[in-house]
């Protein structure tokens, strides 16, 4: 539903509208005050993953500087992670959707997810 498409746009999924395209994309812009990132705004959770050019859209997080993050990954990528070290992305560049479930507690999900994101970036193939 957040991937935007041409043949789907954001808000629709499997031919079922459930939000609007221009509600879908405003969850998915930085929201916190000044154009911030979560590293400036927030205090620090993770020393190794410090949150530096990801923002915070409505209910997930966004890239605004990939640069920044020093991650592979594309501006406007979504994602979050939850309990039990789940966690997922969309990057709307590359059409991708990465869903990562496991349970592990204490959830260890900021030091697994780039180790994952790089190994699925290397893979692709234009």
């Amino acid at each position: 539903m957040l991937l935007d498409r041409a043949d789907s746009p954001a808000g629709d999924l499997e031919g079922t509208r459930l939000l609007g395209p221009r509600t879908a994309r405003y969850m998915m812009r930085n929201h916190l005050p000044g154009g911030a990132d979560l590293e400036t705004f927030g205090r620090p959770l993770y020393p190794d993953f410090p949150f530096r050019g990801i923002g915070f859209g409505l209910g997930l997080a966004v890239v605004i500087d990939p640069a920044a993050g020093k991650v592979a990954c594309s501006d406007g990528e979504l994602a979050w992670g939850g309990a039990a070290s789940t966690s997922f992305w969309i990057d709307q560049d590359a059409e991708l959707t990465v869903l990562f479930f496991t349970q592990l507690l204490p959830s260890s999900a900021h030091r697994l997810r780039p180790q994952l994101r790089q190994l699925v970036y290397q893979a692709l193939t234009d």
